[in-house]
């Protein structure tokens, strides 16, 4: 092309997008076919709502864990859990954290598993003050690398670690954005309703949804029931812990965590007018490099959340509704109510036998209690001897669908089902697997 004809070629060229930029056509030439069929909505718009499995209560080298929270998280990850939120004491999984590489054999081995899982370009040390330290990863940081769209979430938290009187009142808030500081309270009543509160005004300040729950109320003898009960503000807490110090089972004078809930729920629905208490399942796990019966391990109790899609707002909105369960190794793949019946199917694994006791207290119970004495004849600072009409078990099944018909008469009904299945890394020695759901009302 002559050099006299580039630069009007060059503007026809251009005029050309200009005018199919605007739509102009040349006459006799049909504009090519337009696609306007939608794009198939998203798999997560139209998936109905099924169980995830999470563990809300889990502890890192952030606070008093054994382990790198990285490792953890791709423990829980691994071992087919959907949700997990690292719940650290009084501190949020951010900013910048070094602790010592080989504080003890334990940290030496820790951080051996640590290079090898992630390699040594992941892991991070340094020399200070002549001491070997390694970085701690921010949960901004390697949840990039373990989070799945889908199949795998981890969710900021944080146990709001306090006490009132030298007894033990944990919170643990599940979605925060920031870390909250524990505050006083006038007796454990107010210690905990105000903690709960923080959760609640960081939820109405930050548009954020959070949820908190009270934590292994036996834990040092901390909660009595006559505490949860009146504490308004709480709607759910640990009826199973997997610490071994937690003391689910209470003992002679000290109700258990199940007994706690069922007579929390006998007066807070007979006597007081306040919702429902939720109960969560959760392993308190601290420690990832020794196992058995006796350790503070995890896979030992967790959720079972109904959410029609995985993120940290569905699985809150699920807990909220108390459309979960909670287990230790039992899984239901039906818990639903149908007008008047109140349903479960329980999913079979071979050689095993399930028995569900379905558990109420009735209208007419007797709610008031006795004190429980020492042996001077002194009322002792322990959870009242309720009647043995609070919590009992109007009805039982050996079946695998089995179904209670409510009749109007009853505060709440739960559901227990105890398998025949040996836990494979108990809480205590001789454990089975266990699933509770949540209470319904008539």
């Amino acid at each position: 092309m002559s050099s006299a004809f580039r630069p009007l070629a060059a503007g026809l060229i251009c005029l050309g997008m200009f005018a199919a930029a605007l739509g102009w056509q040349q006459p006799g030439i049909a504009p090519p076919p337009r696609d306007i069929t939608p794009p198939p909505p998203l798999p997560v718009a139209t998936a109905p709502a099924h169980y995830w499995k999470g563990n809300l209560h889990t502890h890192s080298l952030w606070s008093d864990g054994d382990d790198f929270p990285d490792m953890i998280a791709d423990w829980y990850k691994q071992h087919g859990y959907q949700f997990l939120a690292l719940t650290d004491h009084n501190v949020i999984a951010e900013g910048e954290k070094w602790v010592s590489a080989d504080a003890n054999a334990t940290r030496g081995r820790a951080l051996t598993k640590y290079a090898a899982r992630f390699g040594t370009r992941w892991v991070e040390t340094r020399e200070k003050d002549g001491k070997k330290q390694v970085r701690l990863k921010p949960l901004s940081e390697f949840r990039s690398l373990l989070e799945v769209p889908g199949e795998f979430l981890l969710i900021p938290a944080e146990e709001i670690t306090h006490s009132f009187a030298k007894r033990p009142i944990h919170i643990n808030g599940i979605n925060l954005r920031d870390s909250i500081k524990p505050l006083d309270g006038k007796d454990a009543i107010e210690t905990i309703r105000v903690n709960l509160r923080q959760v609640s005004d960081q939820r109405t300040k930050t548009g954020r949804l959070a949820i908190a729950f009270l934590n292994h109320p036996n834990f040092g003898w901390g909660v009595r029931a006559e505490e949860m009960l009146l504490a308004d503000e709480l709607r759910f807490f640990e009826v199973f812990n997997g610490h071994p110090g937690v003391r689910n089972y209470g003992d002679a004078l000290h109700a258990s965590s199940e007994r706690v809930w069922d007579i929390t729920l006998a007066l807070r629905l007979g006597l007081h007018q306040l919702p429902i208490v939720y109960g969560l399942a959760t392993d308190d796990a601290h420690g990832y490099h020794e196992w058995g019966a006796g350790k503070v391990n995890p896979g030992r109790g967790w959720v079972m959340v109904k959410a029609p899609h995985l993120s940290a707002e569905a699985i809150v909105r699920g807990i909220e509704a108390g459309d979960f369960y909670a287990t230790t190794g039992v899984v239901l793949d039906e818990v639903a109510r149908h007008g008047a019946e109140y349903r479960l199917a329980i999913r079979a694994e071979p050689g095993v036998t399930y028995r569900t006791q379905f558990v109420a207290t009735m209208k007419d119970a007797r709610l008031d209690a006795e004190p429980r004495l020492d042996k001077d004849g002194n009322p002792l600072p322990v959870t009242g001897a309720y009647s043995s009409e609070v919590g009992k078990v109007v009805a039982e099944s050996t079946e695998l669908q089995p179904s209670y018909i409510l009749t109007g008469k009853e505060l709440y009904v739960r559901a227990k089902v105890t398998s025949s299945k040996l836990h494979p890394n108990p809480y205590a020695r001789g454990d089975v697997e266990v699933a509770w759901t949540q209470p319904v009302l008539p």
